[in-house]
């Protein structure tokens, strides 16, 4: 009896080791390749590198347009846990975010509770916000599903200044109008980026060699227009609209002599940043 009740088993576990062999082969050779790029797939983070855009000069060097570092908060819902592992209240998180970067709780809510992968929380945030949100991650133990990406904003330092000159720039830091987005091929520059392996909770393997390419920084310009000038011209246009009831009045100074455009006024204006 024991010996065929071993006889028995020794067959039993063949057959499995068989079968073991054969799903092996199955998952190796005729499925291997496919198998192989899944994996790829989801092993590898694409992640962009922004360029610092180009400034912009008055005709004497007063900066009229320029860039400064700010970070993109992003979050993967189905990967936030505690340092042991454990799920994190995402109410708790909502309101946490929402008093940080002064959003509305159930807009913020509402996001993290979505089937996505990736929710932008806050874009162009300044570093005295991204240090708070480190300190509340240190404080709270939440290090996982939290993204801080370096980005960059633009700030127009005289505000109104030439404000249908210069134009502005959208979300994504492209010229939208004005000298902001005819110029965009000179001040835009090009994107670089960085390929990772990164683990199951999207954290980096370290070790690991990753693919880096360097972003290519905008080039700096200058104008004819002089911001004293346009300063003098923009007061007393909006002061002759204002006084004459007008709609709209458009004031253009030029260097006779070289025909350089020193000053270029539109009323009404509007604020760039």
């Amino acid at each position: 009896n024991n010996n065929n009740k071993l006889k028995i088993t020794m067959r039993i576990l063949i057959i499995v080791l068989i079968l073991l062999v054969f799903r092996l082969a199955f998952l190796q050779i005729v499925q291997g390749e496919e198998l192989s790029r899944k994996a790829s797939v989801q092993q590898t983070t694409t992640k962009t590198i922004q360029p610092t855009r180009g400034i912009i000069y008055d005709t004497n060097g007063k900066l009229l347009a320029i860039s400064a570092d700010v970070d993109t908060v992003s979050v993967n819902p189905k990967n936030l846990k505690y340092s042991d592992n454990s799920e994190v209240d995402l109410e708790f998180v909502a309101k946490s975010f929402s008093e940080i970067f002064g959003l509305d709780y159930a807009e913020t809510l509402e996001k993290l509770t979505s089937a996505k992968s990736y929710i932008k929380i806050a874009s162009k945030v300044e570093n005295d916000k991204i240090d708070v949100l480190r300190a509340w991650m240190k404080e709270n133990q939440i290090y996982a599903g939290i993204n801080i990406e370096s980005a960059v904003k633009r700030y127009y330092p005289y505000n109104n200044l030439a404000s249908h000159v210069i134009g502005f720039t959208g979300t994504d830091n492209n010229g939208l109008f004005g000298l902001e987005n005819s110029l965009e091929n000179i001040l835009g520059g090009t994107v670089g980026q960085v390929v990772s392996l990164t683990d199951s909770v999207q954290a980096e393997i370290p070790n690991q060699q990753k693919s880096y390419i360097q972003p290519k920084n905008g080039s700096n310009v200058y104008l004819t227009i002089d911001v004293n000038i346009q300063s003098i011209a923009e007061k007393y246009l909006s002061q002759a609209v204002i006084d004459n009831k007008a709609d709209y009045g458009t004031v253009i100074i030029m260097a006779p002599d070289t025909g350089n455009i020193l000053a270029m006024c539109n009323y009404p204006d509007y604020n760039l940043n």
